[in-house]
Parts: C-alpha cells; structure tokens; sequence
C-alpha cells in the first residue's frame, strides 16, 4: 500500500507507557517518496483524550474526510513504522485540518 501525506491510517500504535500496541488512527506526515525508499512512514498519533491535551494538539474539524468516528485531535507525538504494519486507509485530512496541523509542525520542529 502507498501512503500520502495527511493520509490517515489506523496503526497498531505503540503507547509508550505500556508494553502493547492498541489500533489507533494516526496521519501520515511524510511522504510517498520516503515511504517507497524505506518502507516506512512517519506519523503523528489522532486521540479524542481531552483530559490530557497538549498545547498543540490540532482539533481536527472533517470526520467524515478523514474517516474518524468522534471528535479528535492530531497530537504531536511522532513516531516510524513500518509501512507493512499499517492495517488500512481511514481517510484523508481535509484541507484545512492539513493546514493546521503542518503549521503546528512547522512551529514544533527546529528549521533545518
């Protein structure tokens, strides 16, 4: 399968405060490119948690778009996995919530 950016997946999502991997959606943040170089890609983890949020969690306004049942945010916590690990394709981010949520990265990350 060939992942996009902002494709949103569901993933066996490794939590770190716990020895299991529980299927989880999360966004695809890099590209095809990488992902046919490596066969992996890299993704930023969707929870509904309220009662823990991070300040630059990023609600995600489009659902139906992105395939998600509740409301949720993408949360900057990334992660690589192996592409052959994805279970499937939920959706996509509208344009909008892919906006928001490469801006929330762009302010994130240091400029390289």
């Amino acid at each position: 399968m060939t992942f996009e950016t902002f494709d949103v997946v569901i993933v066996p999502f490794p939590f770190t405060d716990k020895a299991t991997a529980k299927r989880r959606p999360a966004v695809v943040i890099s590209t095809a490119g990488f992902a046919a170089k490596t066969g992996h890609v890299i993704a930023v983890m969707v929870t509904s948690a309220r009662q823990s949020a991070w300040p630059d969690d990023v609600p995600l306004t489009d659902l139906a778009a992105a395939g998600l049942p509740t409301a949720c945010v993408a949360r900057l916590k990334l992660f690589t996995l192996d592409a052959a690990l994805v279970i499937r394709a939920s959706g996509r981010l509208a344009a909008i919530d892919a906006a928001n949520l490469a801006a929330a990265l762009k302010s994130a990350i240091a400029p390289l």
